[in-house]
Order: C-alpha cells, then structure tokens, then sequence
C-alpha cells in the first residue's frame, strides 16, 4: 500500500510538472494592441488581444467543444477603467482522435471593449495590463500564461493607429454577424434540425455550414452535421449529446457557412438566437473586488489556514464518520500498548492521508493541465470508483459484523492488510478517511481549494497538504497527548458488541452510495451494480467457511471467492456504459436544469436567477436542498419575486458546470449564485454561504422586489381577507 500511494503520488506530481505554466516561446506568441493611437475620457475603444500560434497548434473558442478551456484574461487597469466581455471570432471545428474541439490556429485576435471614465489627465498615460492564460494544444495540451501591458497617451486626436488598422479590420470581419434569416428548431428522433428561412441561396453555391452552440452540453460535437439547402432555405441536421432531456426552444450559438463567391469561397459567420454576454471571467478593472471573494485576495498562507480549519470540519461531516468510528475503535484496541507504539499508530494514520490528499491533488493538477474540466471530488463523477467504494466499505462491514474476519485486527480490512503490528492498516485506514472525505465540501474549503487549483504545482499542494493534516489533526492530537491515552477505556468482551454496532454506520454510507450510482447509471447499470453487492457478500461467505475446511476444499473455498471478486470487478467496469443522463429526469416542478445559454438569456432578459450547483455525492447539498432550499417558504419567496430557479447537476462530468464554478474561484460543490435582475442594478450575483438554513434564503431573497404575479397574489389574498 505505501508503494501504491507512492507511485500515485510521483505519477500526479509527474503530470503536473509536465504540465506547468512555462510554455515554450514559439508556441503562443501574444501580444496586446490598441486601436487608437490616443484615447480621450468617457469615450470607449477597443483593444485587442493577439495569440499567435506554431503551426499545428491551436487554442480554444468561448466553447471548447469535447475538451479544452477558453483563453481568460485577468485586467488590471487604471481607477474608473471598465472592460467589456471578450468578443470571440467564429471558431473552426478541429478534430483531435475521436474528439471535436472548437477554436483557433495560426492566430486568433479577441476583442475587448474598454470605457475610460469621463474625465483624464492628459499629463499621465494611460497603462493597461492583462494576465492572459490558455490552454495550446496539439495532440497534448499545455496551459500557458502571458504578462500584457501597453500604454496609451491621453489626447484629442483618437483616430485608429494606421499600423493596426488592417488587423482590427480582419478581427471584425471574423466577428459573427446577427442572421439575417429567422431561425427554427425542430426534432427528428433524437436529432435536431436547425432550419434557417434563407430563401433565394442557390444550393450549388453553398460547399458547407457548421454549427457551434454556445452550451457546452447541447449536441455531440463529434457528430457529423448533415446539410440541405432546397427553396425553403437551409437546414442542418444536429446529434443530440443528450437525446432524452426535454427539446430545447432554442438553441444560440454561431452559424458558418462557406460559399462560393468568384473564384474563391467566401466563408460567413451568423449569430443565432439571443446572445448575452457571458459573465465577465476575471476581467475586473483595479480597485472593484471579485464577485466570489470578499476583502483582500487569498495568499498562499492564508489559503494553507482555510485549508486547515476546513479539513477539522471535516470530521464531523457524515460521509467521514464511519471510517473514523472504525480508528477510534482501533485505538482502543491499542490503548493497551506503549504510549510510544499508540503515537506510531497516528503518524501512520495521518501519513495516510496526507499521501491520498496529495496523490489525489496531483492527479487533479495533471489532469486540469491537460485540459480536463474537472474538480474536487473527480473521482467520484465515474460510476466505477463510486461502485468500488461501496464494496470496499461493504466489504468492511461484514468484517466488522463478524461475517469474515480479514485480518487479527478489529479494524477490519484495514488491519487485515498485514499481519504486521497493524501500521499498514492505520496508514489505509488514513487513505480510506480521505477517499470517502472527497464528496464533502465543509466551510472554508471553498475558497482554500479554488485558490489551490490556480496556483502553481507546488503551492496547490501546499494547500491540499494544510487540508489533510486538518483531517488528519484530532486523532493524531489524541494519539500524541497522554492524559487522553490513559483516559481510554481497557479492552474487553464489550468491544466485539461495539465492533458489531459500528457496522451499521458503514452500511449507512454503502446505502448512500448506492443512492449516488442510481443517479449515475440507468436501470441496468443499477441492476448490475446491485448484483455486485450479492457477489462481494458470496466472496465473504465462502472465503470464511473454508477457513475450517479440510485443505482441498479450502482451496477450493477461496477460489469460488476470488472468481466472485472477478465479477464484482467485470461489473463495476461495465457501469460507465450505462450512464444516465443528467437531464434525463422530469425537473421538479419550479427548478430548470442548468446551462449557460438558458442562463444568459434569463440574464438578458433583466430576471433574477438562483443558481444552484450540486451533485448526487455531495453530502452538504444533499442537506442543503431538504433543509433550506425545498421549504414551502423558499420556493413561494422565490415565486413572488419571479426568480427562476437553475440547478445544476455535477453528478457526472459536465464542463459547463466546472466552468461556472472556476469562474466564482471555486473547485466544487455546493455553489449557490442569487443573480438580483435589471432591477436591482447588480451585474453580479451575491455568492450564498455553503451551508444554507431557510433564514438565509429567506433573507438573501427579501431584498428582491415582488414580481408582477407576486404583487397580483398578494392583492387577491388582501381582498380575500377583507
């Protein structure tokens, strides 16, 4: 076990360095240039951002299709300096293997939109400054940062600069233009049909079309995109990537389509349907804080404080619980040895658990710099991890209930590693607390770890090392502290009754993430899952009952168990083709799956939006939804004040989700967004604490003015009254 989290360690810290953020020069070369040559108060222009890219290279669209991560830019501009939404260019389809992804090579030139305020003094220049970040890929990714200034004079004279015209003017072109043609959605099967009334195109002038939604989750991007022009316009045919959620309304993205012109092909891009401009990621001018960070930003030491104090709350989360009954239990069962040799028994356990929170933040780090949309708790978005944990804890629980004995020790399978003083196990039993910990985010974890993930390798770990050792810190605390060593009761008769007793919060946790599988797989997925818990109980039974057993049939005992372990593994590794979807269930009534499209449009639309972000495995959401959010007071604020309620489901990947949660600086769930409306004046929404209570709903939603039917219900229940 101590080579196995070895080398899971090496191997995350392995892709993480190969990962880093020092990107060859000749791979991107970025630059940033300004449209003017002055700029003069109140008076917007325009800058744009240049990449250059080695040929074979490319970076990615607003949606980066199957993988990927969009270029970001963090502005630091003078006092009153406000920067719009990146304008993106229409992207290309690149194909990777198997994969579509959509965006730029050679070159691709942003555009952003600046406002100095009303008034400047023409004696000091204007210095502007970005951080971009990236991702270029070839058929490896490599995430890349840039450090861009330039500085503008202040003055009358703010024609274009010469030598910048022609690229503002090749930037623009590449702009999407609204369609000039109304735009249908209809279905065939599980397709789509995007139907543009273009009369008069002549289909032998028109070579091809392609389509690129804005969400990230609409269609399989891979799939090819069938297209007939006839008298009725132009009709493109779209894979659903998820055929059973409800048929969108509409579908916005960008339409290209490539016709023949002369002698050549003149390409054409076309915005469909209602386009709001995306959250602005970063782009905050100095001195306006951070939608998702309040006060002063996170220092590494600061971020390492949370991390602690986050992994202490841990323990008392339910998802933790069992797993850490289990070592009290087992350092009872030692308070009979030397202080010296109990204290061991805590370094073991919390080395445990720092190496799984590294290797497992390692593995995080390579995977997000290969361009993974991924975040804490990844591993639990794949049915077979879920599966295989549930057996392992079950696996324990019948150990604990006496069903088989595993090893000399009480603490069951993770003792019964070695026959050895049982430091193996406590090590495991640390691995095992960090494991089943992953699915809860605690208080002060949120930040800690979003901090985490945008730093380099080496302070990321840092921060997840503070995490584990604040998991890890009361039971090595009471290992080391000798009044609470001598305070332990004796061993006895009664520990096998207490042994027997603690089973049943392990079946608890087997219970809940049977729970998480059926929201991960369909009806034959469970099915199959399901049938592994009886093999995992078949494994044990006949394990035990050849321990008694003449030799032959002792053999012959523990072969029928291990060809019953080999099952419990074939059908874990057949879940993932069986996934259901996130949207495949009816929403409840009241609650919207969420995307970022139908989140832009409600936002441009002026209305407010709850946002809430979840997973099956997330225990504190779980809660949060029962407790505060599901309440008849909760959802009847939030109907008199026509607020739409989005909920997103992290249950499975979805990059969507991880991109909205990045954008808030966070790195899992619960994540809770009140977007107030056109009313309220406010552009961004108030981040909602982690753990809810339905005075904190009520009063975050008080402020929010009664909408239209909110006011016409409470006259009518006036008049009823009177």
């Amino acid at each position: 076990m101590f080579r196995l989290l070895a080398f899971l360690f090496l191997a995350g810290l392995t892709g993480a360095s190969a990962q880093g953020f020092k990107v060859p020069g000749d791979l991107v070369r970025a630059s940033l240039v300004a449209e003017p040559a002055a700029i003069r108060g109140g008076e917007p222009f325009t800058l744009a951002l240049r990449m250059a890219m080695r040929p074979g290279w490319h970076v990615y669209w607003r949606n980066p299709g199957d993988s990927g991560l969009p270029p970001e830019v963090t502005w630091t501009l003078p006092a009153g300096f406000a920067a719009e939404a990146i304008q993106w260019p229409a992207p290309h389809r690149i194909p990777i293997a198997s994969l579509m992804n959509f965006g730029y090579e050679d070159e691709a030139v942003l555009l952003v939109r600046v406002t100095p305020p009303p008034s400047l003094d023409p004696a000091e220049p204007a210095r502007l400054a970005g951080k971009l970040t990236y991702l270029v890929c070839e058929k490896e990714c490599v995430p890349g940062a840039a450090d861009l200034s330039l500085t503008l004079p202040v003055g009358s004279d703010t024609k274009a600069d010469p030598g910048n015209k022609a690229l503002f003017a090749r930037a623009r072109a590449a702009l999407p233009t609204p369609s000039p043609w109304p735009s249908r959605l209809t279905a065939e099967g599980d397709r789509l049909v995007l139907n543009l009334d273009a009369t008069g195109l002549r289909p032998d002038t028109i070579r091809s079309a392609a389509f690129f939604p804005y969400s990230e989750t609409a269609i399989d991007n891979a799939a090819e995109q069938p297209l007939m022009v006839d008298a009725a316009g132009l009709h493109l045919t779209l894979t659903r990537a998820t055929p059973s959620d409800p048929l969108p309304v509409s579908l916005p993205g960008v339409l290209t389509v490539e016709e023949v012109a002369g002698t050549g092909t003149v390409r054409q891009a076309f915005a469909i349907g209602i386009e709001a401009a995306p959250p602005v990621s970063g782009q905050i001018p100095t001195g306006a804080p951070a939608p998702a960070q309040a006060g002063e930003p996170l220092t590494l030491l600061g971020a390492a404080g949370l991390a602690l104090l986050g992994g202490l709350v841990l323990n008392l989360m339910p998802c933790v619980f069992p797993v850490l009954s289990i070592k009290v239990l087992s350092l009872v069962r030692h308070s009979g040895e030397p202080p010296a040799r109990v204290r061991l028994h805590g370094l073991a356990y919390t080395g445990g658990v720092l190496a799984a929170f590294l290797a497992l933040a390692g593995t995080l780090i390579a995977l997000k710099g290969g361009g993974a949309a991924i975040g804490w708790g990844f591993q639990l978005q794949s049915p077979v991890v879920v599966a295989g944990l549930a057996y392992l804890l079950f696996a324990m629980g019948l150990s604990l209930s006496g069903v088989v004995h595993l090893g000399a020790g009480i603490a069951g399978i993770g003792d019964g590693l070695t026959r050895r003083a049982g430091l193996e196990g406590s090590f495991f039993t640390g691995v095992l607390a960090t494991v089943v910990a992953t699915p809860c985010t605690a208080p002060f974890m949120g930040s800690a770890v979003g901090f985490a993930l945008t730093q380099s390798p080496a302070a990321a770990l840092v921060v997840f090392a503070g995490l584990g050792l604040g998991l890890a810190l009361p039971f090595l605390a009471l290992t080391l502290w000798p009044p609470a060593l001598r305070a332990l009761p004796r061993p006895g008769a009664w520990m096998e009754v207490l042994k027997q007793l603690f089973a049943f919060p392990v079946y608890a946790t087997v219970a809940w993430l049977a729970w998480v599988l059926a929201q991960q797989v369909g009806p034959q997925g469970l099915l199959a899952a399901l049938a592994g818990f009886v093999f995992v109980g078949f494994a044990a039974w006949v394990w035990e009952t050849g321990r008694d057993a003449r030799p032959v049939m002792e053999r012959i005992a523990q072969g029928l168990a291990v060809l019953a372990v080999v099952a419990v593994a074939a059908l874990a590794l057949t879940l993932d083709r069986d996934r259901a979807l996130p949207g495949a269930q009816a929403a409840k009534e009241g609650v919207e799956p969420f995307t970022q499209a139908r989140l832009d449009g409600l936002l441009a639309e002026g209305r407010p939006v709850f946002v809430n972000m979840t997973a099956a495995w997330c225990i504190t959401c779980q809660v949060n939804e029962r407790s505060s959010l599901s309440t008849a007071a909760v959802r009847a604020s939030m109907q008199a004040r026509g607020v739409t309620y989005l909920k997103g489901d992290w249950t499975n990947q979805n990059p969507e989700i991880t991109r909205l949660l990045e954008r808030h600086g966070r790195s899992g769930v619960p994540l809770y967004l009140l977007y107030a409306g056109r009313d309220a004046g406010q552009s961004e929404p108030a981040v909602l604490p982690q753990i809810l209570t339905e005075g904190t709903m009520l009063e975050a939603l008080a402020p929010l003015g009664l909408a239209k039917e909110g006011r016409s219900a409470r006259l009518d229940a006036a008049r009823t009254i009177r």
